[in-house]
């Protein structure tokens, strides 16, 4: 990983850090998002669930309704305080790590992230699949929701590159830059594939809805 994408990743972190009380609020504007959570039922959730980049947990308990258990995983203490208050479930448990460098202890029958992958710098995109893939119980799948090409209209600075960004602001008028990845679910399923994976990947409401097995003999 280069140093630019060191420093992006630090202050991505730094941003959900300090934002983690305005986390929710594109739930409350954006009805697509809504919608999103709405699919959770029909999305191929099962067994023992990783959640990765958990967030502040909008997506926690709805997956916990599907699971056996739930480990849930993010980087910030912050988002996570806010996670562990809205999800009362039994069988949900939280860790704080940087999920692009945390290995988990045993491995699950789901992997997922909701908004994560775009977050991804594309120099890293190969390794965290292979990660994935190292997180899967024989048969187990990835799931994943995230930004198509057309929610970019959404955002502010975006720029291109290497490893594109956009710009966030938080209501003390801080500026910070993330990594984002707007993935196009054609090319997405094409990397995949490229990359050992048997992927569905699909366009829903501009955002992308997808499923993946690893690769056989993955490890």
């Amino acid at each position: 990983m280069t140093d630019e994408d060191d420093a992006l990743l630090a202050e991505q972190i730094a941003y959900y850090r300090a934002g983690a009380a305005e986390y929710d609020r594109p739930y409350a504007e954006r009805e697509q998002l809504r919608r999103l959570l709405g699919m959770v039922d029909r999305l191929p959730v099962r067994g023992d669930v990783l959640e990765l980049a958990c967030g502040t947990g909008q997506w926690t308990a709805l997956l916990a309704a599907r699971a056996r258990s739930v480990t849930a995983v993010d980087v910030a203490a912050e988002v996570l305080s806010v996670a562990r208050a809205r999800t009362d479930s039994p069988i949900v448990r939280f860790v704080q790590a940087d999920v692009l460098q945390w290995q988990p202890p045993r491995r699950y029958d789901t992997v997922f992230f909701a908004f994560w992958l775009s977050h991804v710098p594309p120099t890293r995109s190969a390794a965290f699949w292979n990660t994935v893939a190292g997180m899967l119980a024989p048969g187990g799948r990835a799931v994943f929701v995230d930004d198509g090409p057309a929610t970019a209209a959404y955002e502010e600075g975006v720029t291109q590159g290497p490893v594109p960004t956009v710009l966030r602001r938080l209501d003390d008028g801080s500026r910070y830059r993330v990594v984002k990845v707007f993935h196009d679910a054609r090319a997405l399923t094409d990397d995949l594939t490229a990359l050992g994976w048997t992927a569905d990947v699909q366009d829903v409401d501009g955002n992308i809805v997808g499923f993946a097995e690893p690769p056989a003999g993955a490890a």
